[in-house]
């Protein structure tokens, strides 16, 4: 068996679907927190068990849920943040189906004890309308303090949903909920679904103020290297390249910090957005006449938000592209200026060389007589001596016919080394 099976099949049910029965009040927190953060979180959810004298779990997991009384909450962990779900069905159900929620039920230190920062936060009200008939239009907005509806029949009709999307004067979202065919299981599954929607959106909508920061300047970053580019196409204006190369080089490294603040966070809308959009369509909706469906109001006012963030993402990576094509046009060119110094400093060495030559058959010359000179004076102390000691010889003469022969000596012992020199020099393909 492979080492990780178990846990494999376990990751399939980590989550498993809320059952829910009708009525119920739910809420829903997701707290955007660091890993320190969920590490403490994890022993602050565990206080609340002794609190109901529960025993508390050994170690932290993806999904943990727990029961007190009639009251279920689940904390689930996930990338960025942790989500808690309190569903209560023993709370006094009272006219406004929002007077009572599952925060409601938890102890208010305990929950503002609760580390991070809140990205959403809504409370969920489920009547039952095959026992209770569902109320006006009129009262149904009262509820949302005459805020505008967004309706939806998802289920083929089964459940009616009222939502608004806005935060209320509690400083929470709210849902509204009319169980009208539905099992408690598919009940559950649909408040799920619309959990995960009005979650997700919000998570998803993060990349937005980063989206629009960072456009600003992008549109100025364009201007400047079009510039760049112009002033380097043309040909025959001199460039001062090392203050481009800088003005490069600060546009790449300003380019690259960006990329590396906002690649996880385009990355996570994208992937929120594209959660919201598969459960939108798992809730296989009917229109409510005169309202937008929860479908309808997200791809009109999700959807370009997202398609903004796109947008910002591709202009980087294409910035990003192009400032690397401009630097590499600008290295060939300064390559090419540098090879062109190189063929002038070459061509100048060439130049001194061959005068250094010359000169050295000139100063061959002057050698050869400057050698001959003083060997002609050695060889006349050795005359000198050799006459005094009695040797037959002239001196004037012998001294006069020591000149050519020196002279001849000395030239033809300076070229062969030269003609040494010019064979050494061909073998190493050098030209002289």
């Amino acid at each position: 068996m492979h080492s990780q099976r178990d846990d494999l099949y376990a990751e399939l049910h980590s989550r498993p679907f809320q059952v829910i029965a009708s009525p119920a009040r739910v809420s829903y927190l997701a707290v955007l927190m660091n890993v320190e953060q969920k590490r403490r979180d994890f022993q602050h959810f565990s206080a609340l068990y002794e609190r109901y004298g529960v025993v508390p779990p050994a170690k932290d997991s993806v999904c943990l849920e727990v029961v007190f009384g009639d009251v279920r909450i689940r904390r689930e962990s996930h990338l960025e943040f942790i989500s808690y779900t309190i569903i209560n069905q023993g709370a006094p159900f009272l006219a406004d189906p929002f007077a009572n929620n599952g925060l409601s039920c938890l102890p208010r230190d305990w929950i503002e004890g609760i580390e991070g920062t809140v990205v959403s936060a809504f409370h969920v009200a489920i009547e039952d309308a095959k026992e209770q008939p569902e109320p006006e239009l009129a009262h149904v907005k009262s509820y949302f303090e005459g805020m505008r509806l967004v309706g939806s029949r998802p289920q083929n009709g089964d459940a009616q949903v009222w939502t608004t999307f806005q935060v209320h004067s509690d400083g929470c979202g709210r849902i509204l909920v009319y169980n009208r065919n539905m099992s408690d299981s598919q009940l559950g599954r649909m408040v799920q679904r619309l959990i995960e929607i009005e979650s997700y959106r919000l998570f998803a909508l993060l990349g937005l103020p980063t989206a629009r920061l960072y456009n600003q300047r992008l549109a100025t970053m364009d201007q400047r290297l079009s510039e760049l580019t112009a002033q380097l196409a043309e040909t025959e204006a001199e460039v001062d390249e090392q203050a481009v190369l800088t003005q490069i080089i600060d546009m790449a490294a300003w380019v690259e910090a960006a990329r590396a603040k906002t690649t996880f966070r385009f990355s996570a809308t994208s992937a929120y957005h594209d959660l919201v959009l598969i459960r939108l369509n798992e809730l296989k909706e009917d229109e409510v006449s005169g309202h937008l469906t929860i479908t309808e109001f997200m791809t009109r006012r999700l959807t370009p938000a997202m398609r903004t963030c796109k947008a910002t993402s591709d202009h980087l990576e294409n910035l990003s592209r192009r400032i690397d094509r401009v630097s590499d046009m600008m290295r060939t060119r300064v390559e090419m200026t540098i090879q062109s110094q190189n063929q002038h400093l070459l061509a100048s060495m060439d130049r001194r060389s061959k005068i250094q030559l010359a000169m050295q058959h000139t100063v061959e010359g002057l050698s050869v007589a400057a050698i001959s000179y003083y060997s002609i004076g050695l060889i006349k102390y050795l005359i000198e001596a050799a006459y005094e000691h009695g040797a037959p010889i002239d001196k004037s003469l012998a001294v006069g016919v020591s000149v050519p022969l020196v002279i001849g000596g000395v030239w033809w012992a300076t070229r062969r080394i030269h003609r040494r020199f010019i064979k050494l020099a061909k073998e190493r393909g050098e030209d002289l």
